[in-house]
């Protein structure tokens, strides 16, 4: 058992390691909704382009809205620790907020090393979704590329001849979301649709918008060391000095 003068001592210093981990944690727990807001957002505008990747790529929104939920979660956890001053619970805290960092710095390499594969499939998803184009079943692929010609202005992929070597065009020509203006009925018109490929617009947006939801990930992860580092110090000093709860 401590002395109480070494305990008066102490205990200053705790109460401002509680002080600056509460701060943290409430910080961390806002980036958590942030988090959650993103992946809300990439959900909206990114939905076209990841059912252009494949199937489990329309998923991605969902892991996003996943983690800001969790670390919703284990921002109340640690706030509930911080005040309650349990030392194993801190810990338990520490290792968590640990096992996130891991995850999200090894989400972030896989991401960068394979950013090349990401835009080569897009490209070939986009061929395929062209060749096998049917405005009327409502496929997925065939209405994102409508979604996509009609919101960044452009037809097929490198310009609006890509549509003439598909079978849709054979049958019915170029595809209404190709217009320049609305409800025309372009058919095989080519001054009535947009000359523009979509591939490049597509690659600038989605680079743009993930280089974003990469940055606020990378600040949320060394975030996470200076919090790691808190809950460390402040277990090991509340085991070391037996410090009771004001």
């Amino acid at each position: 058992m401590a002395s109480p003068s070494r305990r008066l001592q102490t205990k200053p210093v705790i109460t401002c390691f509680k002080s600056v981990l509460l701060i943290y944690t409430f910080i961390f727990w806002i980036t958590g909704v942030v988090l959650l807001a993103v992946g809300i957002w990439g959900k909206v505008s990114l939905e076209n382009y990841f059912s252009l990747l494949n199937e489990k790529a329309t998923n991605v929104p969902f892991l996003l809205i996943g983690t800001g939920t969790v670390i919703i979660l284990l921002g109340t956890f640690g706030c509930f620790a911080t005040c309650q001053a349990s030392a194993w619970m801190l810990k338990l805290y520490a290792m968590y907020l640990s096992v996130i960092f891991l995850v999200q710095v090894v989400s972030a390499m896989l991401g960068f090393v394979f950013r090349h594969e990401v835009k080569k499939s897009l490209k070939n998803n986009y061929e395929t979704a062209l060749k096998q184009y049917n405005s009327t079943e409502g496929d997925y692929r065939s209405h994102a590329v409508d979604k996509i010609q009609n919101t960044l202005h452009c037809c097929g992929i490198t310009d609006y001849r890509d549509w003439t070597d598909t079978d849709y065009y054979s049958e019915n020509g170029f595809p209404k979301s190709c217009c320049k203006l609305e409800d025309c009925s372009p058919e095989r018109d080519a001054e009535k649709v947009n000359n523009e490929g979509c591939i490049k617009k597509v690659m600038t947006i989605v680079e743009s918008k993930i280089g974003i939801v990469a940055g606020i990930a990378f600040g949320i992860a060394c975030c996470q060391l200076f919090g790691i580092y808190q809950a460390y110090c402040l277990s090991r000093a509340i085991t070391n000095n037996q410090y009771e709860i004001v």
